[in-house]
């Protein structure tokens, strides 16, 4: 039946029996789209009062690239002096990752003296005279002058050459870059892979392939009479100076012994506090309210500002960081476990009383069991969780891998070593969680079996 056959008395008794089809309120016809027209609104608000466009517009996206390539690569520095009888001296950076006597086969001394720096192929190199330097980009030579000590940008120069403050920079992309100044030359020839990283180059294993360090730690002759060669090649891994292992696994252990010392000492005192809180066990309201307000001020504070309270208190170091798990932990802890308390069911609280059960008893028999897998889960959850935290307030003072961390950031030239380190965050974060599940799998079982 359509509603136009309807007479006035039907179509009246419709309206009057529902009325919420017939008479919708404005919000219920327009409250979506005043939601939507509110967020749209908003979003524009934050991209101009936050400056996103002129951010974006004006960031140097070039460091991006820089700096991944950072993350998974490695420079050696020559530079080319130029000298007042004529001749040219090559300097390495301090401790040069090529080692006290380098000799790359990418750069060659021609016969007449003269130096030619290669950036693999394609015909990309820099020959380096004292008369003048040649850039040859492709395969086609671009003759770098100089004037009134500066050098001067070639007029056919491709856009791989730019000068800026009387220095001519040429770009080879992944490979390198040459910097051309009148004085000298600064080469940044780049590399796949981590520099050094199982020996530095002070140790005797140092430029071993792995087939010779092998025969070197079973059979071959010792480098110190003192020990083998195995336990040395262990003790020059540890004492690396450009990776020092020995110091990132030491504070990748105070990290985990923060969160987990932490988590521990918070799940301690929350446990017992949370049935103080809980309504349903304790009949004091001025309990109940001082001990939520109690858990709500540890909460409240970030754990990042504990952090740096109790380094003000304690000094930098792990136990900094584990008063400020500690702190957080308990507020976060004792909220989950009083409001676990306090949606149990309590007929199985009812029936251990009604057998004359003590008090303690009740709690035991009565609100333990099914308050085990919330409060195992939700500990489990928040201990692996810490690990990742204990990661940022140690960056602020409270010692672990958090402040190894920012050490090697602060520097902005050992990138690879922060990558080092987020590897080595990532593995433990992987393992512990992995970790985490199997202990809740263990003590309450499978997500979706039944329980017996």
């Amino acid at each position: 039946m359509s509603v136009s056959t309807l007479s006035p008395q039907e179509r009246n008794r419709l309206r009057n029996a529902h009325p919420e089809v017939f008479s919708r309120s404005f919000g219920t016809r327009w409250g979506g789209l005043l939601l939507i027209a509110g967020a749209l609104l908003y979003l524009v608000y934050c991209w101009n009062f936050f400056e996103v466009g002129d951010k974006l517009a004006n960031g140097r996206w070039e460091r991006a690239g820089i700096y991944m390539a950072d993350w998974i690569s490695w420079e050696a520095q020559p530079r080319f002096r130029f000298r007042d009888d004529g001749s040219t001296e090559i300097e390495y950076q301090r401790f040069s990752p090529l080692g006290d006597n380098p000799d790359p086969d990418w750069l060659a001394v021609l016969p007449d003296g003269n130096h030619e720096v290669s950036f693999g192929s394609a015909g990309n190199r820099v020959d380096i005279s004292s008369a003048g330097v040649t850039a040859f980009v492709g395969g086609v030579p671009y003759d770098i002058a100089f004037e009134s000590d500066a050098a001067l940008l070639p007029a056919d120069a491709p856009a791989a050459m730019s000068e800026r403050n009387g220095r001519v920079t040429v770009e080879y992309g992944f490979a390198g870059s040459a910097e051309i100044r009148a004085t000298q030359v600064l080469i940044r020839r780049r590399f796949l892979g981590w520099e050094n990283f199982f020996f530095d180059t002070r140790s005797p294993f140092w430029g071993m392939s792995a087939p010779e360090l092998l025969a070197s730690v079973t059979s071959g002759e010792r480098f110190d009479p003192d020990q083998p060669n195995i336990t040395l090649a262990w003790s020059e891994f540890l004492t690396n100076s450009e990776w020092q292992h020995g110091d990132v696994f030491n504070k990748l252990a105070q990290t985990i012994v923060m969160a987990f010392v932490g988590t521990l000492f918070a799940a301690c005192l929350a446990f017992p506090l949370a049935f103080i809180a809980a309504r349903n066990v304790t009949s004091s309201r001025p309990a109940n309210w001082i001990t939520k307000r109690f858990f709500d001020f540890t909460r409240s504070v970030d754990m990042l500002i504990w952090a740096l309270v109790f380094t003000r208190g304690f000094g930098p170091g792990p136990l900094a960081g584990i008063a400020a798990i500690f702190v957080t932990d308990t507020g976060t802890f004792g909220k989950l476990y009083s409001e676990a308390i306090e949606n149990i069911d309590d007929k199985q609280r009812e029936g251990i009383r009604s057998v004359g059960a003590s008090p303690a008893e009740v709690n035991r028999f009565g609100i333990m069991p099914q308050i085990a897998p919330v409060i195992i889960s939700q500990t489990l959850y928040f201990w692996e969780a810490n690990i990742r935290g204990a990661t940022i307030i140690g960056a602020v003072g409270a010692g672990g891998i958090g402040l190894k961390l920012l050490e090697a950031m602060r520097t902005n030239q050992d990138w690879e070593n922060v990558a080092y380190m987020v590897v080595l965050i990532l593995l433990v974060v992987f393992v512990f969680d992995n970790l985490s599940a199997a202990i809740r799998t263990r003590l309450i079982g499978a997500p979706g079996r039944e329980h017996r």
